[in-house]
């Protein structure tokens, strides 16, 4: 984050706006609205602010700023456009250690005036960084349409009740669970739909039904977190992802998806790295059940499915033995997602009627698969965890029959941004990857379904933060 985001209040303080024209009208409206004491420095005024200068509804100062016109002030707003009067606002406020905004010149910012979507209580807040206020004001409107304008009376229902459900709910835990069920369900749709006496009469019944002592029921969500790239999750799993208490995730998880948990959740890390196992899978079976009998709702998360190379079989047969509830929703896998993103279609009738997919670890250097039937054309084989092997995994294959001008690719970080394309072939592909620098996660599809990644590559991102993303190599 570029900026902290904060609501401050600022309720019958003084506040300073720089600038009597239209971009300072508005500014010193939205101040106002939260409920600020504004005062304008400007030699005219617009006739909004003149009118409001008349009523006594804001103080007006006629002429140019001077660092004493700052005088108690909590926050500044230069909505001048004269830049060397913004840089003399920004200096002076600054030296003070006054939160100050130049509209328009975020260089001389030490806050952001996002943009609002105004529910109150309820108020969304949308900032660029300054970099982009257009862009913000788009993802505004269109979250404007998402959220009904009601919703400020169900966060005022809500509020009502507060005090008595924390009373009636000893534990912390409880108390959320009972307000995610109220807020998703009948009880706020009827305070949306107006039904305020209804509501109130359902949410007293389900609060006199729940036992607010007893503990609360712990269940496991193993969710698969795809290949990388955040906008891939399915919407139960970002659901799920938002109301867990605990997640534990491997390293294959992306940094992106990682930061859409909720964030007051506790985080648990059990990654599994070549030579370097933070946990034993057994001992990440019985961590799953304990933090779900201390009445946890556990987050699984795993990168790609849990069910392809993700060992989410044997978890849940742990928790199924020791009575644990629990669901499953599957994630994109690499293979599917990875592939896409590269152009290269894992079939083609043209040229691969089946697809096999193989894990690549290596075992004391050998290959540690059955590679007798897979080894065929007009078959795509694709391979996780293979970038250390790569050597060995192109040789077997060769040995198995495959020619070592089978066409073969390898995608570093695939979907996200610093994805990472080498193509060649089953001779060529290891000197290539070497010669690439290519690093984990990466995943290899061999076959001939490789030769159309020169004309069906559609995803050709551009480095955006020091990083690179390209595509190199020989098909042929």
């Amino acid at each position: 984050m570029d900026f902290f985001p904060v609501f401050l209040d600022i309720k019958n303080k003084p506040c300073l706006v720089i600038g009597g024209g239209e971009v300072a009208t508005r500014k010193a409206g939205m101040v106002m609205q939260a409920g600020g004491r504004v005062t304008v420095v400007a030699p005219e005024l617009s006739s909004t602010l003149k009118k409001l200068a008349d009523t006594g509804e804001i103080t007006h100062i006629a002429g140019k700023f001077q660092p004493s016109h700052l005088g108690e002030a909590l926050l500044v707003i230069a909505a001048t456009d004269d830049r060397a009067i913004n840089q003399q606002v920004s200096a002076a406020a600054k030296a003070l250690r006054i939160p100050v905004n130049v509209v328009d010149n975020p260089d001389l910012c030490s806050f952001i005036m996002p943009s609002v979507i105004d529910r109150s209580p309820l108020v969304v807040a949308i900032s660029s960084s300054g970099v982009s206020p257009v862009l913000a004001r788009m993802l505004r409107a269109r979250l404007e349409t998402l959220i009904p304008a009601a919703y400020g009376r169900l966060a005022q229902f809500a509020a009502s009740f507060r005090e008595q459900v924390k009373q009636h709910f000893i534990q912390q835990p409880m108390r959320r669970i009972f307000w995610e069920k109220i807020l998703q369900g009948p009880v706020a749709e009827m305070v949306l739909a107006g039904q305020d006496q209804e509501a109130r009469k359902a949410l007293l019944q389900t609060l006199a039904a729940d036992d607010g002592n007893a503990a609360p029921r712990g269940e496991v969500y193993l969710v698969g977190g795809g290949p990388g790239n955040p906008d891939l999750l399915t919407f139960r799993a970002l659901r799920l992802m938002q109301q867990a208490d605990v997640v534990v995730h491997d390293h294959l998880v992306s940094p992106a998806v990682l930061e859409l948990v909720r964030r007051d959740a506790e985080r648990i890390y059990v990654g599994k790295e070549r030579d370097n196992h933070t946990m034993r899978q057994e001992n990440i079976n019985e961590l799953l059940v304990r933090l779900a009998q201390e009445g946890k709702r556990v987050l699984r998360l795993k990168g790609g499915d849990p069910f392809v190379f993700g060992r989410g079989g044997e978890e849940i047969e742990t928790l199924a033995a020791n009575g644990i509830p629990f669901q499953v929703v599957p994630g994109i896998t690499a293979a599917t997602g990875v592939s896409a993103y590269a152009g290269i279609p894992l079939t083609h009738r043209d040229y691969a009627q089946s697809c096999v997919f193989v894990t690549g670890h290596l075992k004391d250097g050998s290959v540690n698969i059955d590679l007798t039937g897979i080894a065929k054309t007009n078959q795509t084989i694709v391979i996780y965890m293979g970038l250390l092997g790569l050597p060995t995994l192109c040789q077997e294959l060769v040995a198995h029959g495959l020619p070592a001008t089978t066409p073969a690719a390898i995608v570093q970080q695939g979907t996200t941004y610093q994805q990472k394309v080498i193509t060649g072939t089953l001779a060529t592909l290891p000197k290539l990857a070497v010669e690439a620098k290519m690093k984990p996660p990466t995943l290899i599809i061999v076959g001939d379904v490789v030769k159309l990644h020169d004309k069906l590559a559609w995803f050709k991102p551009e480095p955006i933060d020091g990083g690179s993303s390209f595509t190199t190599g020989q098909s042929k």
